[in-house]
C-alpha cells in the first residue's frame, strides 16, 4: 500500500514518540540521551498549531511510517517566518523515500503557512539526513563544532538552510 500523508492527531503521539525514541541509541540523530515519554511530549505536540507549525505523518497499513514537524525558530517575533524542520522515519521504512515525500510536502506547504526560511539542525555524523536536506536544495549555513557530548564523544551540529522563493 502507498503511504497516505496527513496531519498528525494526538492519537498518533504514541507512534511519533516510538519512532523518535528509536533514534536515540544511534547517538547521531538527536541530543536526547534517554527515551522520552508520551506524557512529556504532549506540550510539544499541542504547540504545533496545524495552521502555523504542523506535524505531518505518513500513514501506512502498519502504522505511521514517518513524521515531520515544523517548529518555531528561537521564539522571537522577528523569526516568525523561519522554522526548524525535523523528520523521523520508522526504522524498517528508512531508505524508501518516506522522508523525501514529507520534505517535498513541507516545502510546498510552507508559503501558505507564512514560512519563508527552513532550517535543519543536524549532527555532522548523520549523513543520511545531510544528504536528504541537500537533495532539497538546503545549503550549509553554519557549523557549531563539538557542541554536543554523547557517551563521551563530541558532535558537531550543522545548520542547513533554505530560503523559499517568495
Amino acid at each position: 500500500m502507498e503511504s497516505r500523508l496527513r496531519l498528525a492527531t494526538l492519537e498518533d503521539l504514541p507512534e511519533i514518540v516510538t519512532i523518535y525514541n528509536s533514534t536515540i541509541a544511534s547517538r547521531i540523530v538527536t541530543a536526547d540521551t534517554d527515551p522520552v515519554t508520551v506524557a512529556s511530549r504532549i506540550p510539544w505536540f499541542q504547540a504545533h498549531d496545524p495552521n502555523r507549525r504542523p506535524i505531518w505523518v505518513l500513514q501506512s497499513d502498519t502504522g505511521i511510517a514517518a513524521w515531520l514537524s515544523l517548529s518555531d525558530f528561537y521564539g522571537r517575533p522577528a523569526y516568525a517566518a523561519t522554522v526548524e524542520v525535523a523528520i523521523y522515519v520508522r526504522e524498517e521504512e528508512r531508505g524508501k523515500g518516506q522522508a523525501s515525500i514529507l520534505m517535498e510536502h513541507a516545502i510546498h506547504a510552507a508559503p501558505a503557512l507564512g514560512i519563508s526560511t527552513l532550517l535543519g539542525f543536524i549532527f555532522a555524523e548523520n549523513q543520511a539526513s545531510v544528504r536528504l536536506f541537500k537533495k532539497f536544495a538546503f545549503a550549509e549555513w553554519g557549523s557549531l563544532p563539538e557542541v554536543a557530548r554523547l557517551d563521551g564523544e563530541t558532535r558537531d551540529l550543522l545548520i542547513l538552510g533554505r530560503k523559499l522563493g517568495y
